[in-house]
């Protein structure tokens, strides 16, 4: 580093704003007084910029910061309404600031949550939607568009629900489909793997397809591929965290307490997650059946098999890594496919 002399004048850079030009005496002065701090930016024409540390080290110059006398003096000098902001602590100011009320919901809902509803079928639930809303509060920064209803939205996430009840319990398609007996764990592989893609996959893929075809069948507008895709996603996770539920309260309490740990963590993050991929990549499809119906049927098949391709090696495979490459693989498939929609609609128009 090249030494300069007392008579070079610096140029300070902060926050794209400058000060100066100082020499190097003035430098000093300032540094000790706190109006220029070490780690700013000196300007460095003849090479990369310098901080104020460095130029000061060169030229061999040592500061001592001065100090407001001491702690009580210091406190003294700007007053506690640092620590307790009178206004900032207002009612309305608590109101207006909407990240305060995001940040407090995200951080202590769980908490409350256990508190007050206790061991039950309702703190399982309340759990999964407190992971439900993380999940579409991220899929809301990356996916929305101007289009997303946040209505629309909540009424695809419970409706998904309530068609997991209906189809599970009241008509119970599980109990009474012929490919489902192909996914015992007893059965070959091949069997497995048409009872999970053409049984499981199929089903439950249709299922968190049909809330979103219902958004698609009332809309008054085309709706763009990325806002069906982010309809499709939600309605994964409602779909996924509501299986995770049911998993929790049964299969999952008859495993060993560390199986059934990882187990119930999945079934909140990872598996919903999952679950939601899967449910993109069919609405992504059905969004170009409304938007090309003379080609509805090639894209309602892609919509269910695709998924449902991708569901049933999952399940069969499970947590292998060829599992995990699949997964992985789902979501590399959404991203493709957003990112060449428009270029999948021009194809479409010839």
């Amino acid at each position: 580093m090249v030494q300069r002399s007392q008579k070079t004048a610096f140029l300070i850079l902060r926050d794209g704003h400058k000060h100066g030009p100082y020499d190097l005496s003035t430098l000093k002065v300032y540094v000790e007084q706190g109006a220029v701090l070490m780690q700013d930016t000196v300007d460095n024409p003849h090479g990369a910029p310098l901080s104020v540390r460095d130029v000061l080290k060169s030229n061999s110059v040592k500061v001592k910061i001065e100090k407001n006398g001491n702690i009580l003096k210091q406190v003294k000098s700007f007053g506690v309404d640092l620590l307790l902001p009178k206004k900032a602590l207002s009612i309305a100011s608590l109101r207006a600031d909407q990240r305060l009320l995001m940040v407090a919901v995200i951080g202590l809902a769980p908490a409350f949550l256990i508190k007050f509803t206790g061991s039950s079928v309702i703190t399982f639930y309340a759990i999964a939607l407190y992971f439900s809303m993380i999940w579409g509060l991220f899929y809301y920064s990356v996916f929305s568009t101007t289009q997303v209803s946040k209505k629309k939205s909540l009424l695809v996430f419970f409706l998904t629900q309530v068609l997991i009840v209906v189809f599970v319990y009241v008509i119970p398609i599980p109990n009474i489909h012929p490919l489902y007996s192909l996914t015992e764990p007893e059965a070959n592989l091949i069997s497995r793997l048409v009872g999970f893609v053409f049984g499981v996959g199929v089903f439950e893929e249709f299922v968190k397809l049909l809330p979103v075809y219902l958004i698609l069948r009332k809309s008054s507008v085309p709706l763009k591929p990325q806002t069906v895709v982010f309809y499709g996603l939600i309605s994964g996770i409602g779909f996924g965290v509501f299986e995770g539920v049911i998993y929790q309260l049964t299969l999952n309490k008859e495993l060993d307490y560390q199986s059934s740990f990882f187990m119930n963590i999945a079934r909140l993050t990872s598996l919903p997650f999952l679950h939601s991929i899967w449910a993109g990549i069919s609405s992504y499809f059905l969004a170009f059946a409304f938007l090309y119906p003379k080609n509805r049927q090639a894209m309602w098949s892609f919509a269910i098999l695709i998924p449902a391709l991708l569901h049933g090696l999952y399940n069969t495979l499970g947590w292998s890594i060829p599992g995990l490459v699949i997964s992985y693989l789902g979501v590399t498939l959404l991203v493709i496919y957003l990112q060449n929609a428009k270029g999948f609609q021009r194809k479409m128009l010839k």
